[in-house]
């Protein structure tokens, strides 16, 4: 039987919170440089390139924390679905991204990269696609031909991938930010404010950020 003092103290799980809260936060000053002939995916190819090892290293965390002794205690579990919450998210969010590179390649009529991840289904084409009313320049004309005639595309085409591609970014720099701004505010709230009689479940203050957002999400879609 296991002591108490083999289980992790608040210190421990705040630092676990906050480690993986930067891993998060580095997907998104990934470097993966694109080829000029490929340039409407360079938003991307960072962010597609260490996520999946992101996502592997932090599954792999929790795996070994899970043959620890278990945290056990209401703070203990606090971290945990902070931690499970934050490592279900990443993995949609890069899940979405993925998506969206295979779509942005068929459009642009290239084979879909392959990175150390689960393969996803496209979106269908039409889907959540916004119209955009693109003015340029000339001189900023003159750059995307340039652009497009490297890639082999149409001036039109080529703007379109890129918008795809700017929108993917958006989006998982929107949830990469959010994952680890949550997972850093419940650290602070288990090393400052967490009494050590926090209870789960009592109330939307008592639940993690993360979780706090998820089920926020889940009401908007209902």
């Amino acid at each position: 039987m296991m002591t108490t003092d083999a289980l992790p103290s608040r210190s421990d799980l705040a630092g676990w919170l906050t480690d993986a809260a930067q891993a998060v936060a580095g997907i998104l000053v990934a470097e993966y440089g694109a080829p000029i002939s490929r340039s409407y995916l360079a938003p991307l190819l960072g962010p597609l390139s260490a996520g999946p090892r992101v996502v592997g290293e932090l599954n792999e965390r929790l795996e070994n924390l899970l043959d620890e002794p278990l945290p056990a205690t209401p703070v203990g579990l606090f971290a945990l679905a902070s931690y499970a919450s934050a490592l279900g998210w990443l993995t949609e969010s890069l899940a979405e991204l993925t998506a969206a590179v295979d779509a942005i390649c068929t459009r642009a009529g290239l084979p879909t990269p392959e990175p150390e991840t689960q393969t996803v289904s496209a979106p269908d084409e039409d889907e959540d696609e916004e119209d955009f009313d693109y003015c340029f320049s000339e001189t900023e004309f003159t750059a995307i031909r340039t652009a497009a005639d490297a890639a082999g595309l149409e001036p039109d085409t080529y703007i379109d991938v890129l918008a795809n591609a700017v929108r993917a970014a958006v989006a998982i720099t929107d949830a990469c930010m959010e994952i680890s701004s949550g997972l850093i505010e419940d650290a602070q709230y288990i090393v400052e404010e967490a009494a050590s009689e926090v209870r789960i479940g009592e109330g939307p203050g008592s639940l993690p950020t993360l979780v706090r957002s998820l089920l926020a999400r889940l009401e908007t879609t209902e």
